[in-house]
């Protein structure tokens, strides 16, 4: 698989989950703009058939490499960005939930998830578009792994695919700040994450953030009990120079740790 395919078929997976996504999208290219992606964002299980250490060897196939790790104490999770050898290409933001700090009952939900994976078919970079691999949980149980972890119930539903593309602000043309960007947005009648604020971040750490909150479909859960929850949502990032000139590569913990608040259920 080369990379052109990997992020067509990425992408095409995501907007079925996301359609804000690609509506945003054609929204800006209106204006004139071509969107260039930043990064994209993946979620999953450590302890697992599927956890970071046994995918990222795909991402090495496409020709990424291991770029900064942090970590999220309060979400229990650890997480590792990527980059290309070809700065073109987007980076990517790849988390994973370190099951064993969670609760007995939600570890023995997630092993029993985690248990129906076939490691014959974690194969390539295909993976990260390749959703669950278990069956999907009844809803009482989605909701007891919400009442823990959002993280944790997202992914049981939805398994491993993008959570989220970026668009680069600081590569639009009609546009040149992110609170412009914002109230576009706005004005396009999305709804954007304001934990913290609605611009995560600024220019004195080289990255300002900010997102809609996710769109919502309709689960067929395993119990055949139909509801609607949030899905996947869509970034907007500027990035600045840093003291030697070259563009900040990195991610900012405290931005990322209230991103992931974008796929929470809306009040």
């Amino acid at each position: 698989m080369n990379i052109t395919e990997f992020f067509v078929n990425l992408w095409n997976d995501y907007v079925r989950m996301t359609p804000q996504a690609d509506a945003i999208q054609q929204a800006f290219q209106q204006r004139g703009d071509q969107v260039i992606n930043d990064h994209v964002a993946f979620r999953t299980f450590k302890h697992s058939a599927i956890e970071l250490e046994k995918i990222e060897p795909f991402l090495f196939d496409l020709g990424y490499q291991r770029n900064e790790q942090y970590h999220f104490s309060a979400k229990k999770l650890n997480a590792w960005s990527y980059i290309h050898q070809n700065e073109d290409q987007p980076l990517i933001f790849l988390s994973e939930l370190l099951t064993d700090q969670l609760s007995a009952p939600a570890q023995k939900i997630i092993r029993s998830l985690t248990d129906q994976i076939d490691p014959g078919t974690i194969t390539d970079a295909s993976v990260f578009y390749s959703g669950r691999h278990w069956q999907c949980p009844d809803y009482q149980t989605y909701q007891s792994l919400l009442a823990e972890s959002e993280y944790a119930a997202w992914l049981s539903v939805f398994g491993l695919r993008a959570n989220h593309f970026t668009v680069a602000v600081h590569k639009l043309k009609s546009l040149q700040t992110l609170p412009e960007v914002n109230d576009f947005v706005e004005s396009l009648d999305y709804e954007l994450n304001t934990t913290g604020a609605k611009i995560k971040g600024s220019p004195e750490v080289l990255l300002e953030q900010s997102s809609t909150m996710a769109s919502h479909q309709d689960i067929t859960f395993g119990d055949g009990s139909i509801h609607q929850i949030p899905t996947c949502f869509y970034e907007f990032a500027r990035r600045y120079p840093q003291a030697d000139g070259s563009m900040f590569k990195g991610f900012v913990e405290a931005n990322a740790d209230k991103i992931f608040d974008s796929t929470n259920a809306r009040r």
